[in-house]
């Protein structure tokens, strides 16, 4: 008699072994030991179980009786000049996700779960050291291929070579191999790391067939290479035409190999999605107000306020709201950060008193219209932010890196200075100079200089365009109060990129957000492995012992109550650390739309969902 085994993956070779020799059992393919062994699921989360079952039909809050057709046409700022979405250079035209899709698909009211959609089901061990996907079988590329297992590992692989903010992101994956018909198992270098299966979920899927392919002219196609022909995707979307740089049109695709997966129903209404792209944000809302523009985001407390009196906004044809759902599950640090990289910037006082002559307070009465936020957290708006002295579990993380966080992390609760008033500036100032004077600078014939070796202390505020220059303009002038020397310059997106990616300039205004299940990001955005790789989100340099300890243990946490303790404690060393100029933020997303648009009541607890699950009222006529 023989009997077959079926071994797991990490059985020991030497019992194998002694089994075999013993001539009465035989081995089979391992793989399918996997399939036999493992918990197959549908969806995915990192906080709990999953709220729909495997035999959901449809998200809660989609309206599946949506009319499909119509026509949107959306803004976006700068230009474009590729469509190749995995490599890292040149600018991406925005909207390839209608054209791309990914293995699984989040859920807008809930939290960090992932559910199929080219994988049908999701399945990982206990300790997480490996997650395998299986592919739906009728999922196609629009030219009719079918999407196979060679395409998501060639994907993932010239990701990783193409991208080095991907290399980093996806560095613990050691490798990705076929291990079924329709399934690819990616392997993990540690364990117990809960967000990698979910970022993996989160690859993008690319036709190899098509990139290694010709096009019509005959010449050969390069991933390595920015294109503007329009790309073979599986989404609900396909390219129509495009002008570079200007236009680009996004038609439905009729025969979508997906439209009724649960997914998906109820969503991806419009017939068509056009984008324009506008180099002034001005002309950008000219634009919406002449009807050319059917949706529009509004960043600019003022125009909220004042400039929604156009005949359209008067007459109802506008439609405006103030949302709070996409803000529910995100928290956001913005602000002036500095470049870590620049001896001048290195030192915490300096970094300290740069954030004293920054008057927040006289910004939102002046030109925001008391509709904005101070920031005091690098987890702003969430339970993880980390608030007052440290206590309890927090308290105990933090002793356990005590001889490498700042001491005033024990002793001393962050907070920003007030302004506001003359006498508050004032003070604030006075304690800017006495910050300056403590780390070695002094001022002499009105200037800030170093008492060493009298060199002014100067810098350049960079931005991506001018829409900051009415925040920067008066804090330079704030500056110029006491003896520094700081200019504004706003240059375009392409060139921005550039000196962002290759760490070309003094200070610059941007931002890290943040889910509420942090995790391996955060090694992207202060981790030192960052800190000198062009084109990672560490955008300051921070190269900091005690902050890459803190950040394992939030990758690592066993529980979310372990998770926010963890976070909380890595909050509070990176503010201790002043290695930004923190801002501002509104906590409700504050939208502008024509009457011809519709969406369901109430959207999604976390998302506003367009152009998702939105519809046109033409198509229902």
């Amino acid at each position: 008699m023989t009997v077959y085994l079926l071994f797991k993956r990490k059985a020991p070779a030497a019992a194998i072994a002694a089994l075999l020799l013993t001539g009465l059992f035989t081995t089979i393919d391992p793989c399918a030991t996997l399939a036999d062994d493992r918990v197959w699921r549908h969806g995915a989360s990192l906080i709990s179980e999953p709220k729909y079952p495997p035999d959901f039909k449809r998200f809660d809050y989609v309206n599946p009786d949506a009319p499909k057709g119509g026509r949107v046409n959306v803004s976006a700022g700068g230009t474009f000049d590729t469509l190749n979405p995995i490599l890292a250079k040149g600018e991406l035209a925005q909207g390839m996700g209608l054209v791309y899709e990914t293995l699984m698909a989040p859920a807008m009211d809930e939290i960090s779960t992932e559910y199929g959609l080219i994988a049908e089901a999701v399945s990982y061990p206990d300790d997480y050291s490996s997650v395998s996907y299986r592919l739906r079988p009728e999922a196609r590329w629009h030219d009719g291929e079918p999407v196979t297992v060679e395409d998501v590992i060639w994907s993932f692989e010239k990701a990783v070579e193409l991208d080095p903010q991907r290399q980093f992101y996806y560095q613990h994956v050691t490798g990705a191999e076929k291990t079924g018909e329709n399934e690819v198992t990616f392997t993990f270098d540690e364990k117990n790391n809960r967000e990698l299966p979910q970022i993996i979920g989160q690859l993008l899927v690319l036709p190899k067939h098509w990139w290694e392919g010709t096009d019509a002219a005959g010449r050969q196609r390069s991933i390595e290479a920015t294109t503007l022909e329009p790309p073979v995707g599986s989404g609900p979307y396909r390219i129509a035409r495009l002008s570079p740089g200007s236009t680009v049109l996004f038609e439905q695709v009729d025969d979508y190999w997906g439209k009724d997966l649960p997914v998906n129903v109820g969503g991806n209404n419009y017939g068509e999605i056009n984008y324009t792209y506008f180099a002034d944000r001005n002309v950008e809302f000219e634009a919406f107000k002449a009807g050319t523009i059917d949706f529009w985001v509004e960043n600019a407390a003022k125009r909220w306020a004042n400039e929604y009196n156009f005949p359209a906004a008067r007459d109802g044809r506008i439609v405006r709201e103030e949302l709070e759902n996409p803000y529910r599950s995100s928290g956001v640090m913005v602000g002036f950060i500095p470049n870590l990289r620049r001896d001048k910037f290195k030192d915490p006082l300096v970094r300290k008193a740069l954030n004293h002559a920054f008057d927040f307070e006289d910004l939102n009465r002046t030109i925001f219209f008391d509709q904005y936020q101070r920031i005091d957290s690098f987890f702003y708006g969430t339970e993880l932010s980390g608030s007052g002295k440290p206590e309890g579990r927090v308290l105990e993380i933090l002793e356990s890196v005590r001889d490498k966080v700042p001491a005033e992390v024990f002793s001393t609760a962050y907070e920003n200075p007030v302004g506001g008033d003359p006498q508050k500036q004032r003070n604030n100032l006075r304690e800017a100079v006495r910050l300056f004077r403590e780390a070695g600078y002094e001022i002499r014939g009105g200037k800030m200089v170093n008492a060493e070796t009298g060199e002014p202390f100067t810098f350049e505020i960079m931005l991506n365009g001018p829409i900051i220059e009415r925040v920067a303009l008066p804090y330079v002038e704030n500056l110029k109060k006491i003896g520094v020397d700081a200019t504004v310059r706003s240059v375009d997106a392409a060139q921005y990129a550039n000196r962002e990616r290759s760490r070309d300039f003094d200070i610059i205004y941007n931002a890290w957000g943040q889910s509420l299940s942090p995790g391996n990001e955060q090694f992207e955005y202060w981790g030192s492995a960052a800190a000198d790789r062009q084109g990672s989100a560490n955008y300051a340099g921070i190269a900091d012992e005690g902050v890459d300890e803190l950040i394992k243990m939030v990758v690592f946490a066993a529980d979310r109550e372990e998770l926010i303790a963890a976070t909380q404690a890595l909050d509070r060393v990176l503010l201790a650390h002043q290695y930004i100029i923190p801002s501002y933020t509104s906590r409700v997303a504050r939208i502008a739309y024509s009457d011809r648009l519709a969406h369901p009541d109430p959207l999604p607890t976390y998302s506003v969902g367009f152009p998702t699950i939105w519809w046109s009222k033409d198509a229902a006529q």
